[in-house]
């Protein structure tokens, strides 16, 4: 049984959350975010001490509602901290001559290839260029910010020699050994 579908979730005070029909809604300061629930398992708001809390239960005891019970309690306090606080993901690119631009909402990078790749931003996502090696990912959805972090680091991934590449700041690249010369 999932730990984590057990804890209730505090709702702050600048975060409104509605329950109607089949969607919870959460909206805040940085946005509004939607998402549809599943019948097995029962959301309910609650009042204590000043603090809305919204607890989570079972309607089922099966193996399908028991995987449900904390990604759902999960992607719920995800779309709260969202709202509340924006998600960042910070991307580098490291490599002679690499560099992206921002024009729009296209992202324009050069990665060593013979053409410039083109990259259309979703509306949510906000894109911000940095000395032009560090791209920063921001927005209210943490799945998308991850998709899209992950969609441009799959341009050019790290390779292993060099370590040249886009990769998340802050990660660890394990550099292999190159070819030795012959005596």
């Amino acid at each position: 049984m999932s730990r984590i579908g057990k804890l209730p979730i505090i709702i702050p005070e600048n975060v409104n959350v509605s329950l109607e029909d089949d969607y919870i809604f959460v909206k805040g300061k940085e946005g509004e975010l939607k998402k549809k629930l599943v019948e097995e398992i029962k959301f309910t708001l609650k009042k204590e001490n000043n603090r809305s809390i919204l607890l989570i239960s079972k309607n089922k005891q099966d193996n399908k509602t028991n995987e449900l019970y904390g990604l759902y309690r999960t992607l719920i306090n995800n779309m709260i901290i969202g709202v509340n606080n924006k998600f960042t993901k910070y991307l580098e690119l490291k490599g002679v001559g690499y560099r992206s631009q921002l024009e729009n909402k296209t992202l324009t990078l050069n990665l060593g290839y013979s053409h410039p790749i083109k990259f259309e931003v979703p509306d949510s996502i906000n894109i911000e260029i940095e000395n032009n090696t560090i791209i920063k990912i921001s927005g209210i959805d943490k799945e998308l910010v991850g998709e899209v972090a992950a969609r441009i680091r799959n341009f050019r991934s790290p390779e292993p020699y060099k370590g040249k590449g886009i990769h998340y700041q802050g990660e660890y690249i394990k550099l292999k050994a190159g070819k030795t010369g012959k005596k």
